[in-house]
């Protein structure tokens, strides 16, 4: 279901309550009054999935070979390839 806008008018003491709940989370005063309302209907949010961690290894790369280059150097060998299967 797509989000529908609408206006609200707070009471003083719960727009001061839920402002200071969205930075306490470090969260957008929309988001924070959206989970407020839902706590309080009772609709509890789906499960969210594990995130994804990329786990970082050693490159394991030789003198000379400079790791922000790895492109420049991944194009010239293609281009290497290529001329070689050029006919002379």
């Amino acid at each position: 279901m797509p989000n529908m806008r609408t206006t609200l008018t707070l009471e003083p003491d719960v727009a001061e309550k839920l402002k200071r709940e969205a930075d306490l989370h470090q969260k957008s005063f929309k988001e924070t009054v959206n989970t407020a309302l839902k706590r309080g209907l009772g609709i509890t949010p789906p499960k969210r999935k594990k995130p994804f961690r990329v786990k970082p290894r050693a490159m394991g790369l030789v003198a000379g070979v400079d790791a922000l280059h790895l492109n420049r150097l991944a194009d010239d060998l293609e281009v290497e390839a290529w001329k070689d299967k050029q006919p002379r």
